[in-house]
């Protein structure tokens, strides 16, 4: 890289993140102003927005290409009072506390305390929604038995399609023009909404378009001061590029990069919405521009990498957002989710790597920052000679690129009722999310806990950790004689939960579709300027609803080991089993052991477990997919933990399959940590044997050690083991390059291993920054040695 993005990115990594309270003192001033009276919900928010954008602090960094901060400097980060407000108290954790830790100054806290807090409490969403909540509601979340995203974060995971590559805001006010005089305010009743909601989209639009210009204003300002010839013409240039983009469609690499951060920029300002909003397949919208500047002259491949590492860095300036108790728990990390799609298949269905695609990939390995993270998108149309060289990066241990199997994705979105050409234009984002790119709202809506209620099963719909009944009464199970007895009582307490969930997903959606818009965003994704209709109320083409279920192989084992030694084996009463799990074992080291060590698990091509995943995974979908949501869509499931499956153990109590109380579960669909006991292609035709094709994502971790990659010959081992893998339809595949002694060593000498990144669960993160429980998980997993 260039001593330019040395500096950039040496910067950037070395910068600690730190809560600013701009945003939230401007948010705050606009709410109680004038201004934000007797006008609808969408033009509130529109003019919130155009209200920070015309207010908060311009910020160039020295050497940057591409510009704008989402704070007032890298790193600055925003809080959102209007979604969670947080304490005092909250602050002073956020500054202390070890892991993730955000600087909070005397004079933040002042401001929070005066002025932030006393006005919003009571008003943010937060407030909103667990005043909105059931007895029943409130009861499951506290269990751990699922979570809320949109409890301290805005709905979000949508990723950009093509459409800012071809239109400016100034064309997409013209849409809103027209569709504004299509309105019949006869026989339509939501005219007058559908004209609220298109008047704030209009706003948003002069507001972004304000806030660019504004940057030009300030390049020019820093040309004319600029003693470096080179660099003048650099800040002249780049002060042209923002009078140009976003106002029009642009017409240069450079350009067309300028404009997505913009986008960026306004998305995650008006909201932040859970994370993850990224370019998505970044090597198709860019490559026109590449090849044509490519062949005039007016760009070099060396220029292109320059932009594109600039590009990154600003990625990294945009950790993201403090979260605060459960929230954290789910995931507690700077990483904002940004997901880069490389490859894949074109609208046509044809092999889509190009240049720029390997290009991106030179990127992601020179570059080693966590943002933004990186995938390739692998279909069977793909070269070999794709999947090595995003292989040659994994094996250096970086946990970058993951990598995702198109021809599932596309068979997945088709199955939703997405059309061929949207479901080859999609991809996944945050973690392994599946979504058609541009024109889909895909909302995660929380983490279902599917250990811990088997564990509400087993004690008949009370929970032993509190002894409050939260579930179904199903039963005493010392009374069932056979193993599908308990089967339908578990699979009678999974409906319960889940209808208890998408209740509250219903009620939250309504109060965030009546209070808290988007315009801005519903700018970007289609159908919402042709509807009339915000991102958050219906407006995009699709709307679906994700729950998350974790501990898929910990649940498969549970009842493996039930069915297994209770039922068919009949070496132990469920009567022992059970006092065995409410003392924790204690006392019970034999029974423990023939639960650990003499009784099939998933992940080894074990049939005999392996069709107990199938039961569970068709349980948990059966309860889910394609039940309405309030925005005109449906919920579907994924498979997926983040950091929850650590959180998810901490309130389960002892299992079946010999987990003690505490212990983290399993995470996405991989095996429990240290059962997979016969390699890696074992693990791959147990994670297959679920339907994939149902999902919206699966996740599935393997670790091999550093040795084995090596060579040539390591490898291409690897890649037959990725390629029949997703012959089998699987989803998703993402590798730890590193041994156990490396990270036991880390964590006893922190110090010397700042920069060991490690694969977490959809996402890379420095080792060091990861709670002990999280370290210990990650151990834990099986290292490979081999295929």
């Amino acid at each position: 890289m260039t001593e330019r993005i040395q500096r950039l990115r040496a910067n950037s990594i070395k910068t600690r993140p730190y809560i600013s309270p701009e945003r939230a003192i401007l948010i705050t001033k606009f709410y109680q102003s004038d201004a934000a009276r007797e006008v609808s919900a969408p033009v509130r928010r529109a003019l919130a927005f155009q209200y920070v954008l015309e207010q908060k602090k311009i910020c160039i960094n020295e050497g940057e290409l591409i510009v704008g901060e989402r704070g007032p400097a890298p790193l600055a980060t925003p809080t959102y009072p209007e979604i969670c407000i947080h304490s005092l108290q909250d602050l002073e954790i956020i500054h202390s506390r070890p892991k993730v830790p955000f600087t909070v100054d005397d004079e933040t806290r002042k401001v929070y305390e005066e002025s932030i807090i006393p006005y919003w409490k009571g008003k943010s969403l937060r407030d909103r929604i667990f005043a909105n909540m059931s007895p029943a509601w409130i009861d499951a979340y506290e269990a751990g038995i699922f979570t809320e995203f949109q409890e301290q974060r805005a709905p979000g995971h949508t990723v950009l399609g093509k459409k800012i590559y071809s239109k400016g805001l100034l064309d997409m006010k013209a849409d809103i023009r027209r569709s504004l005089e299509s309105l019949d305010f006869l026989n339509d009743p939501e005219a007058y909404d559908k004209r609220e909601e298109l008047k704030a989209m209009e706003i948003a639009a002069d507001a972004m378009i304000a806030f660019a210009k504004r940057h030009a204003d300030k390049l020019h300002e820093l040309a004319a001061a600029e003693q470096d010839a080179a660099r003048q013409k650099e800040l002249e240039q780049m002060a042209v590029i923002c009078e140009h983009v976003p106002a029009h469609a642009p017409r240069t690499f450079w350009e067309a990069l300028q404009y997505y951060w913009f986008v960026h920029l306004g998305v995650v300002t008006e909201l932040n919405p859970w994370d993850s909003f990224n370019p998505g397949r970044l090597d198709q919208h860019l490559y026109p521009f590449y090849q044509r500047e490519l062949e005039n002259g007016t760009l070099t491949k060396e220029w292109a990498t320059e932009l594109l590492q600039s590009f990154w860095v600003k990625f990294n300036h945009h950790p993201s957002p403090p979260k605060m108790g459960v929230t954290a728990k789910e995931s507690n990390t700077y990483t904002d989710f940004a997901l880069i799609n490389m490859g894949g298949v074109k609208e046509d269905g044809s092999d889509a790597v190009n240049e720029l695609s390997y290009l991106l990939l030179d990127v992601v390995e020179e570059m080693r920052i966590l943002q933004p993270s990186s995938m390739i998108q692998l279909s069977k149309k793909n070269p070999d000679r794709f999947l090595k060289r995003a292989l040659k990066i994994v094996k250096t241990g970086f946990g970058q690129p993951s990598i995702f199997n198109t021809d599932s994705i596309v068979q997945e979105l088709m199955r939703q009722g997405k059309s061929v050409e949207d479901a080859r234009n999609g991809g996944c984002s945050g973690c392994v999310e599946t979504g058609a790119f541009g024109v889909e709202a895909y909302i995660l809506t929380g983490y279902f806990n599917l250990p811990k209620i088997l564990e509400i099963t087993l004690h008949n719909g009370v929970d032993p950790r509190t002894g409050k009944k939260i579930g179904l009464e199903t039963g005493d199970l010392t009374t069932f004689a056979t193993f599908e007895e308990l089967l339908e009582a578990y699979r009678r307490q999974v409906q319960y939960f889940a209808d208890v969930k998408l209740e509250g997903n219903n009620i939250i959606d309504r109060i965030y579709a009546r209070n808290m818009p988007v315009p801005f965003l519903s700018l970007m994704i289609d159908d919402c300027i042709a509807k009339g209709k915000d991102y958050l109320d219906g407006g995009p083409r699709y709307n679906t609803s994700y729950v998350q279920g974790v501990g898929l192989g910990s649940i498969t084992d549970a009842l493996a080991a039930i069915k297994y030694q209770v039922f068919d084996q009949q070496k132990y009463s469920m009567k022992e089993l059970l006092d065995a799990l409410n003392a924790d074992f204690e006392g019970y080291d034999a029974l423990r052991n023939d639960l650990l060590n003499h009784t099939p698990k998933y992940g080894n091509d074990d049939d005999y477990a392996d069709d107990v995943s199938r039961q569970v995974f068709d349980i948990y979908y059966n309860a889910i997919n394609g039940r309405p949501s309030s925005k005109g869509g449906f919920f579907r499931i994924n498979m997926l933990p983040t950091t929850c499956h650590v959180y998810f153990g901490s309130v389960t109590g002892a299992l079946p399959d010999g987990r003690k109380a505490g212990q983290p579960v399993s995470e996405g669909i991989s095996p429990v940590q240290g059962a997979d006991r016969q390699g890696p292609t074992a693990v791959v035709k147990s994670a297959a044997k679920i339907d994939h094709i149902k999902t919206g994502g699966t996740l599935l971790n393997q670790k091999f050690t550093p040795q084995f990659l090596a060579d040539d010959d390591g490898i291409d081992k690897v890649a037959h083991l990725v390629r029949s893998y997703f012959k089998m339809d699987g989803h998703h595949i993402q590798f730890n390059v590193v041994n156990a002694k490396t990270l036991r060593d880390a964590q006893r000498h922190p110090q010397n291993y700042r920069d060991l990144i490690v694969r977490v669960a959809g996402y890379s993160d420095y080792f060091v920054d990861l709670t002990e429980e999280l370290q210990e998980e990650i151990i834990k997993r099986t290292e490979h040695q081999n295929v």
